[in-house]
């Protein structure tokens, strides 16, 4: 495999392309609101051109800045409530079409630094003119396996393009890789403890596990994004009854449970339709998070239903009413839910759930407000910007990085039905589109 020395990227087709020594890193949303430089550029290829070009330049300003909710620009908007904002970078939105010095092909490094050069050529060089580069190529010669990739994270997102606008289902996803968030997958343990589970499929509640943009991402995802702050990604320390609200509704208030749960974490998050989010989504879901990673989470399904785009299944199917981890003495239950709102109780170091006591009487929350400029120009994240656990909201009960850059990346198939998962080169069905994990992942079984 042949890497530039500009992007440093290893890819793998069907296998996993290594991340050893990447840290995980977070941001903090208190005080942060990002606006991200997009420069998209179509590019194309010296045996190859776009079929229908004028179209194609039609329709990418409204993919990626558009005043719909399914443009780029509105669905981070309104998933990250104001605070990640992507902004063009020329008058036209976009530049191009580059005629490339190559011939049709998925060298998606050398794509990279002929694009840069020819943009470099005009005065655009990333990092002072724009933060994030998007390439748009035809695909009817390339052959690739994936309809989009992107670095993980990283700044670059690559459209092999198929026709005359490739969509927010795989642009939306692979500027989900650029934040740090990998595939994200479904751990099945259905037996009711999550001692013995066993990875099936991904997790249909995430734009980036196959649920396409009107599921917007998770919790775990959120809070690797940094978009949920101290009072809404609550680390509980001690057993406790805590009250959510729904992830992606206004307000503020609790969205988010961060419990230890030995090396990993478990998170916890009450999902009801909000905005363009969640539409038929209802109910309380739980995540494993291995040691810390939160890009790499993965929905605790403790049913057989396994819900996917393919089946029939209810979407809340696999949403949780208790669980238990015995070997990290973890248990909780939930003891209400529904009409934008539950209650759910913890218990740590096996203290006995049944002694917790019940929540009191909600009281309304005041209006959100979101404020701050700072920026950078890698992976979209506030520069410094560091996790924070505080802002605990226990209602009652006991006392009270980039991560290597551009190395990475993870691939959008070219079939939408299908999503081809790394390492196991299983096909499953999702919705949206499909996607070829180049990730290492570390999971506990």
């Amino acid at each position: 495999m042949k890497t530039s020395a500009l992007g440093r990227i290893a890819l793998a087709t069907g296998i996993t392309a290594l991340t050893a020594g990447l840290i995980p890193t977070t941001a903090h949303a208190d005080d942060a609101t990002v606006e991200r430089k997009v420069l998209p550029v179509l590019v194309e290829f010296s045996d190859s051109s776009f079929q229908y070009p004028d179209k194609v330049k039609e329709s990418t300003p409204d993919t990626y800045f558009g005043a719909k909710k399914d443009s780029l620009a509105s669905f981070f908007s309104e998933l990250s409530r104001g605070r990640y904002n992507v902004v063009p970078v020329v008058d036209d939105q976009f530049v191009g079409p580059i005629k490339l010095p190559m011939a049709a092909s998925c060298n998606h490094g050398e794509i990279n630094t002929l694009t840069q050069k020819a943009l470099a050529e005009k005065g655009l060089v990333r990092g002072e003119d724009y933060d994030s580069l998007s390439m748009v190529f035809p695909a009817q010669k390339t052959g690739c396996a994936w309809a989009g990739l992107g670095s993980v994270p990283g700044p670059y997102t690559w459209i092999n393009l198929y026709g005359t606008a490739s969509g927010l289902g795989v642009v939306g996803h692979e500027f989900g890789h650029n934040l740090g968030l990998g595939h994200q997958m479904r751990s099945v343990c259905t037996d009711g403890n999550l001692v013995d589970c066993k990875t099936n499929g991904t997790s249909a509640k995430s734009m980036m596990g196959g649920g396409g943009p009107a599921m917007g991402i998770s919790a775990p995802e959120m809070i690797r994004a940094g978009w949920l702050d101290d009072g809404e990604a609550v680390k509980v320390t001690e057993s406790g009854t805590y009250k959510l609200r729904s992830l992606h509704g206004e307000g503020d208030g609790v969205r988010a449970l961060d419990i230890p749960m030995g090396e990993d974490r478990l998170v916890v998050e009450y999902r009801h339709a909000a905005g363009s989010f969640d539409q038929n989504l209802e109910g309380v879901h739980a995540y494993r998070v291995p040691k810390g990673n939160y890009g790499s989470s993965s929905l605790i399904d403790l049913t057989e239903a396994n819900k996917t785009a393919g089946n029939d299944a209810p979407a809340e199917a696999d949403a949780i009413t208790s669980l238990k981890d015995v070997a990290s003495k973890v248990s909780l239950a939930v003891t209400s839910s529904g009409d934008g709102g539950a209650t759910v109780k913890v218990s740590l170091n096996g203290e006995d759930l049944s002694a917790v006591a019940d929540a009191p009487e909600e009281t309304a929350a005041p209006a959100p407000e979101h404020t701050g400029t700072d920026t950078d120009a890698g992976d979209g994240l506030p520069e410094g910007a560091e996790a924070k656990s505080g802002g605990q909201e226990k209602v009652t009960g006991a006392e009270g990085s980039e991560a290597g850059g551009s190395e990475n990346l993870a691939a959008t198939g070219g079939d939408s039905s299908t999503l081809l998962l790394a390492g196991g080169g299983v096909a499953l069905v999702a919705a949206g589109a499909c996607a070829l994990s180049l990730m290492r992942r570390r999971r506990r079984a």
